[in-house]
C-alpha cells in the first residue's frame, strides 16, 4: 500500500528527515514505534509539534516541512520500512487518538484529496 499521508505520521514518529540526493534519511528508521505510540509522553510532543501546539524536536521540526510534500507525491521519497512504520502509526492514530488524527488531516489535507484514500486503504486492509 503507499501510503502519501506517511510521512505525516512518520513525522509523528521522527523517522524521515530530507536529504540532498531527494530521498528521505534513513537515519531514523530503527525508531522504536512500539515504544513511541505506547507511550504518550513520546507520541503527544511529536503531534504537537506538527500541530503548531507546542515545541519541535529538531528533527520533529524539520520533519514537518515535508509533510504536505510527502501527502501530495504518495511518500515517493520514503523507504519501503518508512512506508510500512507510518502505516501503523497511522493505524494507530485513527484507533487510539482520532481527534488529533482529525487536527491532522484538517491541517494538512482540509479538502480531503489525499486522507481519504489512505483511510480506506487502511481499512480494506484491516477487513481483508
Amino acid at each position: 500500500m503507499n501510503s502519501a499521508i506517511v510521512l505525516c505520521v512518520v513525522a509523528l514518529a521522527g523517522m524521515v528527515l530530507a536529504r540532498p540526493d531527494d530521498t528521505y534519511t534513513t537515519k531514523y528508521d530503527n525508531v522504536d514505534l512500539d515504544e513511541i505510540l505506547g507511550n504518550d509522553r513520546l507520541l503527544v510532543p511529536y503531534i504537537k509539534c506538527t500541530l503548531d501546539e507546542g515545541k519541535c524536536a529538531p528533527d520533529a521540526k524539520e520533519l514537518k516541512e515535508h509533510i504536505r510534500e510527502a501527502l501530495e507525491n504518495g511518500c515517493a521519497k520514503c523507504t519501503d520500512k518508512q512506508k510500512e512504520g507510518t502505516r501503523r502509526v497511522i493505524a494507530h492514530l485513527i484507533k487510539h487518538k482520532l481527534a488529533e488524527w482529525e487536527k491532522l488531516k484538517a491541517k494538512y489535507d482540509p479538502e480531503g484529496k489525499y486522507t481519504h484514500k489512505y483511510e480506506k486503504e487502511l481499512e480494506e486492509v484491516k477487513n481483508a
